[in-house]
């Protein structure tokens, strides 16, 4: 059934090359942000209390920044819905994505949003045959990333009121959204929920994505290798993203590219969670006085979460 598969992590962690890597596959097409199914059903867009669509839901999807990704046409949407009539929003959702996955010639459909590592109860809950395909990342060179990424802007932009550590709140970030995901995603059924390591899938892309299909209970097919054939640029500048590059170690080094101090402030706020995950730590005693910095920045970091209708993960609380 679609939704088939939802591909999460925090940002910067190899979503965008998980995505095509297995949108090349010929047995399953994967939407690029979809971002509103969730907020949708919350907010009950275009929906009765129930949860029931009518047409008054596809004038603000055609508005949705991302309504694009989906390819489609009002008339497209309009079909989905029959006039005055009431479909199931999961019913409605998984129409959609049987149309995308019709219109690339497959079978299946899933969809590649990062922020829905926070939203897995919820789609669960929709989907209950949906699977989940978290990519994780070493925070350090997630970190790294995300100082540049929209030159150094964007974590501002989304946590305004948080000081100006940026390495501090970078780590707290990832560690959030991992943190989010791993637990959210443990309660599920081991059938639907799978972890891939960043590192893993750069090092050894082809048996990271055989153990994947396997997961998804799709071929493999070699094809997922080559997705960027025909589309890489000889000189993708800064933005991997929009290079199309084909997989590539070493993009971030967080040993050559992090000063001392930045390592033991990230591992300071995170280090926890990098062993968990089997990284090394490089800074096992950051001291206290960075310690106490740390827990005032966590304090300041849930602060803001709550504000905005977010929690921190459950670890935090203890």
């Amino acid at each position: 059934m679609n939704p088939f598969v939802f591909i999460v992590g925090c940002q910067r962690s190899g979503t965008t090359l998980l995505r095509r890597m297995v949108d090349a596959n010929p047995h399953i097409a994967i939407i690029h942000e979809s971002r509103w199914i969730p907020d949708f059903y919350h907010d009950r867009v275009g929906m009765t209390p129930a949860g029931r669509v009518s047409r008054d839901l596809i004038p603000p999807l055609l508005e949705h920044k991302r309504f694009p990704n989906l390819e489609m046409s009002r008339e497209d949407l309009e079909g989905l819905v029959p006039n005055g009539s009431l479909v199931p929003y999961p019913r409605f959702v998984a129409a959609v994505f049987d149309l995308y996955a019709k219109r690339r010639d497959k079978r299946l459909a899933g969809d590649k949003t990062p922020s829905y590592v926070r939203s897995i109860p919820v789609l669960h809950a929709l989907f209950p045959e949906a699977k989940f395909v978290h990519i994780i990342r070493d925070g350090r060179d997630v970190c790294l990333s995300a100082i540049n990424w929209r030159s150094g802007g964007e974590l501002r932009r989304r946590f305004v009121p948080l000081h100006d550590d940026t390495v501090t709140t970078n780590a707290l970030w990832w560690d959030w959204l991992v943190r989010t995901g791993r637990e959210t995603g443990s309660s599920l059924e081991p059938d639907l929920y799978h972890e891939v390591r960043y590192e893993a899938l750069v090092s050894d892309p082809g048996e990271t994505c055989r153990k994947l299909c396997a997961f998804l209970a799709i071929p493999y097919h070699d094809a997922m290798l080559r997705f960027h054939e025909g589309r890489e640029r000889p000189k993708p500048g800064r933005s991997a993203k929009n290079a199309w590059l084909r997989v590539t170690e070493g993009l971030r080094d967080w040993r050559t590219e992090m000063s001392p101090e930045e390592i033991c402030r990230f591992e300071a706020a995170a280090g926890d969670l990098l062993e968990d995950l089997g990284y090394e730590r490089s800074c096992p005693r950051p001291g206290k006085r960075i310690f106490e910095k740390v827990a005032r920045a966590r304090e300041t970091f849930a602060q803001e979460l709550l504000a905005r209708d977010d929690r921190p993960p459950r670890s935090w609380e203890r």
